[in-house]
């Protein structure tokens, strides 16, 4: 019964990724009509003859397939582009738009020196030119170019105590944008007064552009003030630098600016929903804006499992919850792993003893933290099987370890890249 139940989860996943495919998603929001116009989304309309040239660029964990599917629809109008990406996500097939391999979630020297070169094409466009940018998850990280005299060394000792400290996503890249030369809408000002075309492959709660990738070419509500009261939050010394200010609602720029969100997390959401539907569980969306601290995330998941196990509330077995969502892990231990993984081991003390409940957390994109797994899954006698084999749970969720821990489990989820990046899929199993 493991099995199968593991199986199921695999299934559902898998469904859930095929539905957030980066290109199936540009197709979707992308056409060119018989009179040679570019239709982005249901309104707005670019008469392609209009522009003398087309330039992609872009950054992000799945803007290789989105890319991609650019590519393909304007062909030879493209003159050329380069877009950054993780380590491992790249795409062989493109021809026209190179890609930049570099390092996510700290920028390493690859990163920068893409994100000059994406910078100095976007500020040689011109007037009749349109600008097709994407942006996906990563790409606050994977387009670092730090502004004024701060180092990439000095963005990448931020960015790594920002993210020990438990910081969302929200105040890491409220921090990102005024730390800046690119994020914020400053692509946007850099391109005018060419035309500028986003889009984006959301991996944040509420699909705000402002916020996804830290949003290169969406106007910013948020100021310098702010990623000042984010670092004084944390305790995160910036030294001498100052915060720039970003280009705001409002601003003239943003005139000749569109972007279109192409894909979310509720895309795969749905589609895990119906997989279950199908391997016949009782099906229940608990939400796609789960975010907050993994550890107590994880306990109220695993609190409404031993609910469905009691009463059949809020949905009767054979049961199948389903969230979405990022949540964030404050490092306290040296160990390995991600927030998913963290998620599972964390649920896994609280299902102990319940044979009939799974429960698996894992990154859309297939990596969970700084590991190779995207996630992992663990049933109620998860913490039995690891007593066995000398492991001690409490002890490996105290070193931020859950990596290792599943890994002599043989419980982690292994994708690989999977070339999408739409937040985190949790899917609870009751039969």
């Amino acid at each position: 019964m493991k099995q199968q139940r593991h199986q199921h989860i695999l299934s559902i996943l898998q469904a859930a990724l095929a539905a957030a495919d980066p290109a199936a998603a540009v197709r979707r929001h992308l056409t060119i009509s018989d009179a040679n116009v570019l239709c982005a989304g249901p309104a707005k309309k670019y008469p392609l003859d209009r522009f003398k040239r087309v330039l992609v660029v872009g950054a992000g964990k799945a803007t290789a397939q989105m890319a991609l599917a650019v590519e393909k629809l304007l062909g030879a109008r493209i003159e050329g582009g380069l877009i950054n990406v993780k380590y491992g996500h790249g795409c062989p097939d493109l021809k026209r738009i190179e890609v930049n391999e570099c390092a996510h979630p700290v920028p390493d020297d690859a990163g920068w020196i893409g994100a000059q070169r994406i910078a100095a094409i976007v500020e040689a466009a011109r007037k009749d030119d349109l600008v097709v940018c994407l942006i996906s998850g990563g790409a606050s990280a994977l387009l670092p170019l730090p502004a004024g005299s701060m180092t990439l060394a000095e963005k990448q000792a931020i960015t790594q105590k920002l993210l020990a400290s438990g910081a969302d996503i929200h105040e890491m890249n409220i921090v990102r944008k005024h730390f800046s030369a690119i994020k914020g809408g400053q692509l946007a000002q850099m391109a005018y007064p060419a035309t500028v075309l986003t889009l984006i492959l959301s991996d944040v709660i509420g699909d705000d552009p402002s916020t996804i990738g830290s949003g290169p070419a969406a106007p910013d509500a948020t100021s310098a003030a702010n990623a000042i009261a984010v670092l004084q939050k944390y305790g995160v010394d910036v030294g001498a630098h100052e915060p720039v200010e970003t280009p705001k609602p409002g601003d003239p720029i943003f005139r000749r600016v569109q972007n279109l969100v192409v894909g979310s997390n509720r895309l795969a959401i749905e589609a895990a929903k119906e997989a279950a539907i199908a391997l016949g569980y009782h099906t229940l969306v608990l939400s796609s804006f789960i975010e907050g601290e993994t550890r107590d995330v994880a306990r109220m998941h695993a609190a409404i499992a031993r609910e469905v196990v009691a009463s059949g509330q809020p949905v009767k077995a054979p049961a199948c919850l389903i969230s979405g969502g990022e949540t964030t892990v404050t490092i306290r231990g040296d160990g390995k792993g991600g927030r998913n993984q963290e998620f599972v081991l964390a649920a896994a003390r609280d299902i102990h003893g319940y044979p009939h409940i799974t429960i698996a957390s894992a990154g859309t994109d297939g990596t969970d933290g700084p590991t190779d797994a995207a996630g992992a899954i663990a049933d109620g006698l998860t913490l039995t099987r690891a007593q066995r084999a000398g492991l001690d749970a409490a002890d490996y969720l105290a070193r931020n370890d859950s990596y290792h821990f599943f890994e002599a489990l043989d419980d982690l989820i292994l994708t690989g890249p999977t070339g999408t990046n739409v937040m985190d899929l949790r899917l609870i199993l009751v039969r």
